[in-house]
């Protein structure tokens, strides 16, 4: 893989966030305007561009940046030394701002205020374990995959989030860049601010607990093709 300077990865962090939270924010949207009151055809409607498009961004800023769009990631790499302090902190503050315009890009296209912030609740012992199980496995899915086939990362991560939105109680924000984005966005797709802290609290765990778990099932090696 070509390397690239830092400036570029964080534009490939900056830009792959924001899309991933326009579709997020925007299939939500859409799905709720379509469903006609019904909850699971929304999340159906929401679920599935998100898991496509987690596909197509891997495969587009993989080679520049690793994909990471999610501050739990960059920390589990962060935690297995394979990212420095100083990059970490960069990705992730390009991760939460790219969110952050995702979301102001998707209410614009549908003719919204830019910005408003989310009245939906979404707390309680039940989400915030939901949430770590969620980050656990998504970064659990990657390191596991990198190890075995790393051309097979994009799909395998579409595939777990689509799976998650249906098997946790919280729909799988998994992604603290994501998680503080929605509190921006009074839709479907959102989250009271207060509620925010205890999920990227929740995630934060969970991708640490990721990491010192796969570090120690799998051997070191070169990674897969």
């Amino acid at each position: 893989m070509p390397e690239f300077d830092l400036g570029r990865r964080l534009a490939a962090e900056f830009v792959g966030t924001a899309f991933l939270l326009a579709t997020v924010v925007g299939s939500g949207i859409m799905a709720e305007r379509l469903a006609d009151g019904n909850l699971a055809i929304a999340l159906l409607g929401n679920t599935l561009p998100t898991g496509a498009i987690l596909v197509v961004l891997i495969l587009l800023f993989g080679p520049v940046s690793g994909a990471h769009f999610n501050p739990a990631v960059t920390l589990a790499f962060a935690l297995r030394r394979q990212i420095d302090a100083k990059q970490s902190s960069a990705y992730v503050m390009a991760q939460v701002v790219g969110g952050m315009v995702g979301v102001v890009a998707a209410h614009l296209m549908f003719e919204m205020a830019a910005v408003s912030v989310s009245s939906t609740a979404r707390t309680g012992s039940g989400q915030w374990f939901s949430e770590a199980v969620a980050t656990f496995g998504l970064v659990g899915t990657i390191l596991g995959t990198l190890h075995s086939r790393a051309s097979a990362v994009p799909y395998a991560v579409g595939l777990f989030i689509t799976a998650a939105y249906w098997f946790t109680a919280s729909t799988s924000f998994a992604n603290p860049a994501v998680t503080v984005s929605r509190a921006l966005t009074d839709t479907f797709s959102g989250i009271a601010p207060a509620h925010v802290p205890a999920f990227v609290i929740a995630q934060l765990v969970g991708a640490s607990g990721a990491a010192a778990f796969f570090t120690w099932l799998l051997p070191r090696k070169a990674i897969a093709g």
